[in-house]
């Protein structure tokens, strides 16, 4: 398989879940300016929607958007316990977790990097923002995962909290966040991933 990446972007999830399955893979960085690999291919060849994450699989498919990519990568080794089993109602949970962390804070940060957007609006986004936060905090002073254990869904979330300095956003409102981000990042394929990127922020 091959996983093309961009420093700091929502692809680190995908990465992060690849070392812990411990499966063979390739790692392809991708410049989001000109939508070219680091080899000088056309990323858009590749995938069309000209962002990453993208899994390409051994057969040519390729296939793209996160929670998709985390999920199909949890169901090669389900032995891992990364994701429920399919046709079980926690993988349904599962799916409702990673659909929150996509739309509200993956999309509510998302909208923070576009620079054209006046301040006000900035601070209408972040007002909604903070709300989805606060809840997840509430979660996660219950327990040390979103689903109890950890599971794929804990490294999106892991990767787009990871914006919150970028936007000035001290997630030291929410100590259970805090706690969460160093818990995730203390993990062995975590800083592999992280080192395979050599990103920081």
């Amino acid at each position: 398989m091959k996983l093309y990446y961009a420093p700091n972007a929502c692809s680190l999830a995908p990465h992060i879940v690849l070392r812990e399955l411990d499966l063979p893979f390739e790692l392809i960085r991708v410049d989001n300016r000109t939508k070219t690999t680091v080899a000088g291919d056309d990323f858009l060849a590749i995938n069309p929607k000209g962002y990453v994450a993208a899994l390409q699989l051994e057969n040519g498919e390729v296939l793209t958007e996160g929670p998709a990519i985390l999920q199909y990568l949890a169901n090669l080794r389900p032995e891992a316990n990364l994701a429920p089993l399919i046709d079980t109602f926690e993988r349904v949970r599962l799916q409702e977790w990673l659909n929150f962390v996509s739309t509200e804070i993956h999309g509510g940060l998302g909208w923070l990097f576009n620079a054209g957007f006046p301040e006000e609006v900035k601070a209408l986004i972040k007002a909604k923002l903070f709300k989805r936060l606060a809840m997840l905090s509430e979660t996660l002073e219950r327990q040390e995962y979103l689903m109890g254990d950890f599971s794929v869904v804990d490294a999106y979330l892991f990767t787009v909290l990871r914006w919150a300095p970028l936007f000035a956003i001290d997630l030291g409102q929410w100590p259970a966040l805090v706690r969460f981000q160093a818990r995730i990042d203390q993990r062995p394929a975590v800083k592999a991933a992280l080192a395979g990127e050599s990103v920081s922020v």
